[in-house]
């Protein structure tokens, strides 16, 4: 292991999860092309979660991660997603085929996201708090990654959005695959553990840690997706000195420091204890979230800004307690097993949102999320004696 390991992931991995939301940062231009629905959002991103579902069942049952070189893993599922999220830019495309390509592209990411965080906790036994922190950073930016090329991009046709994500993610494959090999602390796995999803439940320090990251994951993608709406609310009839998307990446993308000061706040006050504070100043931004409709401009935005990085700074910190508290050689499907209910969880708040938005004023929307943080601080503290014995 060099100095040059966590660096090599961190980019990889920011390179590989810019395809996650480039569909969302082309909506408007998909729409008008290929004549979607005005409902397309909650749909379009939820199929790359329900793709990411699909996947990390897929993945966990057949211990993937855990049989397999993850190098290569990671590299295979990175420039099959970059392929698929070319398929967006197909000219016979429909609302089902794009579905299709959303769907097959969350596939694939599941073979980037839990197992980049395989690879890094295959690398890094002490000091995985702040790891994972550079790690989900990354995830981070490159999720933001689509709104700052469209913010950026003037006059560029849409689709060069998706060339250049998935020209990232094939990059970011290769770079793992050629410079980051399979990490010292590593147990193989020598066969699929179908009986994985129960084993890892029955201990208790995981189960919280899990419970606070479903609560989490319930808020987390829904206030990303629907950030560039309630911002076009807010600045409806008024003049934006810049574009809505440059102020969404803005919101989310200074998630990604948050994580890496969270890894390093974590190592001073302790995991548990520096999670829980994100959760709840999370869950406080969503119960405040309508009077800030009502905030003047500046203030507004930091409102966001602040609430863009304490709703993403918890993420590697439940990372960080599940890798911690699963049994070595069922890590990877550990992993895989909470990012696949965390973001089943994901499509409900979606979907809930999306719904909301025909009936609910935009400026209430974000309550609809205050139930996750709840759920998931009572889960962290409380989670370990759920069904005990």
């Amino acid at each position: 292991m060099n100095r040059t390991t966590l660096p090599l992931i961190v980019l990889a991995q920011f390179c590989c999860t810019s395809v996650w939301f480039a569909g969302n940062a082309v909506l408007t231009e998909l729409v008008a092309t290929f004549g979607l629905p005005t409902t397309a959002l909650g749909g379009l991103t939820s199929a790359v979660q329900f793709g990411f579902i699909c996947g990390t069942l897929v993945f966990a049952v057949l211990a993937v991660a855990d049989r397999f070189s993850p190098s290569r893993v990671f590299c295979a599922s990175a420039l099959a997603a970059a392929l698929c999220n070319l398929c967006g830019t197909l000219e016979a495309n429909t609302f089902i085929t794009l579905l299709g390509g959303r769907f097959l592209t969350g596939f694939f990411l599941a073979g980037i996201y839990p197992v980049g965080m395989k690879i890094a906790s295959d690398y890094f036994q002490k000091g995985l708090g702040r790891s994972l922190g550079f790690l989900v950073g990354a995830l981070v930016l490159g999720t933001a990654f689509p709104h700052l090329v469209k913010s950026l991009g003037g006059a560029l046709p849409w689709r060069v959005i998706l060339y250049c994500t998935s020209t990232f993610a094939a990059v970011g494959g290769l770079l793992v695959l050629l410079f980051v090999p399979d990490g010292p602390f590593r147990k193989v796995g020598s066969h699929p553990k179908f009986t994985a999803f129960f084993r890892v439940f029955r201990n208790g320090p995981f189960r919280a840690a899990a419970f606070g990251y479903f609560g989490h994951m319930w808020e987390l993608y829904a206030f990303w997706a629907f950030v560039p709406v309630w911002l076009a609310a807010y600045f409806a009839g008024q003049t934006v000195p810049v574009s809505i998307s440059l102020l969404a990446f803005c919101v989310i993308a200074v998630g990604g420091l948050a994580c890496v000061l969270g890894g390093y706040l974590s190592e001073r006050f302790g995991v548990r204890r520096v999670a829980a504070f994100a959760l709840g100043a999370s869950g406080l931004c969503c119960l405040f979230s309508p009077l800030a409709f009502a905030f003047p401009p500046v203030l507004l935005l930091l409102f966001l800004l602040f609430w863009g990085m304490v709703v993403v700074a918890d993420s590697p910190l439940f990372s960080t307690l599940v890798a911690g508290s699963a049994e070595a050689e069922v890590k990877g499907t550990a992993l895989t097993i909470v990012n696949c209910i965390g973001f089943a969880v994901t499509i409900v708040s979606l979907q809930l949102l999306n719904g909301a938005e025909e009936w609910l004023d935009v400026k209430w929307l974000f309550v609809l999320l205050l139930p996750g943080p709840v759920f998931g601080l009572v889960g962290l503290f409380f989670g370990a004696n759920a069904g005990a014995k």
